[in-house]
């Protein structure tokens, strides 16, 4: 299994880790305004007797559950994310992070989620955020930590107490964590690396609550100057992201993965409020396609190891995510359903929706635990002697068939964690599919209605 290296802009992640994450479901309603921006207080005239006129957002909002609350293609755009980032950190093919920038998508999705939510009060918006966000990640600190601990997890004299609030992070993650860069044996069970590699997704918890806790201030400058507010973080990026001023230690880090990604989060609010279909699509498009050349051309200049792995490169992550988000966002169509062969599909890609924070946070652990299962092969009478050299050539792929039924084992295991977090019933397997009660229930359809029979003796 191949790990890219890991740069400055993710946190306690060194050369050996990738990154990747994120998420909630969101709908799109356009404001009344359409002659300025922010949005202008349209009101509507309700029927007599209905009570006093609604603001417009307010009323699309309130009807928004009768029309199916999901927008499938923003569910597909995250199912592909999530398929992406394992397939990366599987492989660290480069070129998939031009492909498909998953991080940038996930932002600009959770942006403009959050964008609509905060036509609540933003103190509920924040807690129900918080309350979504921490119980999984605490599930995964419920494991992992102790086999920290276990494995050779110790305080650092030198920090003293300061090592302990950092281990808080795996409660509240506004900072990055501790972990131990090695742990265990040589040969062991688990790859030495593998505490690193489990934090590593943890970038992205920190990442979405800082945006979380910034959004209200966010979503006030955005509506107040929109295009500057978007291409904020790009300047920040440019000005710590590529060491033109470097700031220290964990703050640094989150700092950096805040510009790179924030016009991403930003863009999802000019997504939810209407703004980018009142741009002319040649204007955006040809705009977009701009900022993604500069992006390449930036990473061109300033390759790593890695190659073109965007990841490594924080100004040409932040311009060609944003780019290739504005044109995704542009052409998005309203979809209640998936359209034609896409519907094959529907039953995974519900899943994956609801069970995306899960898949993210496991997948790093669960990639590593089909390494010892393969092994497994070589001790098994005849296969290992005869097909050992099959096995060698096609271990990525055994790796890559193997990880989906281990991914489903723990969404079964602990993803009901997440429907705890947002106070619904506990499911296991929460693709879509209408719950089946009973033998009965599953082989019989209700009766239909007998048609009217019109008045008259019966026939004979």
């Amino acid at each position: 299994m191949t790990h890219p290296s890991h740069p400055s802009a993710y946190p306690q992640q060194p050369p050996g880790e990738p990154h990747t994450v994120p998420f909630p479901v969101q709908q799109q309603w356009v404001p009344a305004g359409q002659g300025q921006y922010p949005p202008a207080d349209v009101r509507h005239t309700p029927p007599p007797g209905t009570g006093a006129a609604v603001p417009a957002p307010a009323k699309e909002q309130a009807a928004a559950p009768q029309g199916g609350g999901r927008d499938r293609y923003l569910d597909l755009l995250r199912a592909v994310a999530l398929v992406r980032v394992v397939v990366f950190h599987l492989f660290g093919w480069a070129w998939l992070t031009i492909l498909f920038p998953s991080m940038g998508v996930m932002f600009a999705l959770a942006g403009s989620l959050m964008a609509r939510s905060l036509a609540r009060p933003a103190w509920s918006v924040l807690r129900g955020r918080l309350r979504r966000l921490l119980p999984p990640m605490w599930a995964f600190a419920a494991l992992v930590v102790p086999m920290m601990f276990v494995m050779g997890l110790k305080p650092v004299r030198e920090e003293g107490i300061w090592w302990f609030l950092k281990l808080g992070c795996y409660i509240l993650p506004v900072g990055s964590p501790p972990f131990p860069w090695e742990s265990g044996s040589e040969g062991g069970f688990l790859e030495q690396s593998w505490a690193e590699q489990a934090a590593g997704p943890l970038w992205y918890i920190r990442a979405y609550l800082w945006f979380v806790l910034a959004s209200p201030l966010l979503l006030k400058a955005f509506r107040r100057l929109p295009w500057a507010t978007m291409l904020a973080p790009i300047g920040l990026t440019a000005v710590i992201g590529t060491g033109l001023v470097t700031v220290p230690g964990s703050t640094g880090e989150a700092l950096v993965d805040f510009g790179t990604f924030g016009s991403c989060w930003i863009l999802g609010f000019a997504h939810n409020d209407g703004l980018l279909q009142r741009i002319p699509r040649y204007v955006s498009v040809s705009s977009a396609a701009v900022i993604m050349a500069f992006g390449l051309w930036w990473a061109s200049g300033h390759l790593t190891d890695e190659g073109w792995n965007l990841d490594e490169i924080p100004l040409a992550q932040a311009t060609w995510s944003l780019g290739f988000c504005a044109i995704l966002l542009q052409y998005a169509p309203s979809w209640k359903e998936l359209p034609g062969r896409l519907a094959g599909f529907d039953s995974p890609i519900t899943l994956a929706n609801n069970r995306a924070v899960t898949i993210y946070l496991w997948h790093n652990m669960l990639l590593m635990a089909t390494m010892p299962i393969i092994d497994q092969l070589w001790n098994i009478p005849w296969f290992g002697d005869h097909l050992g050299t099959y096995i060698d050539a096609s271990y990525d792929v055994l790796v890559l068939i193997l990880i989906w039924p281990l991914i489903g084992v723990m969404i079964v295991a602990v993803g009901w964690v997440e429907d705890v977090a947002a106070k619904r019933r506990p499911r296991l397997w929460p693709n879509g599919e209408p719950r089946r009660t009973g033998k009965r229930a599953a082989g019989r359809r209700a009766p239909e209605p007998e048609p009217a029979r019109p008045p008259g003796p019966r026939p004979r």
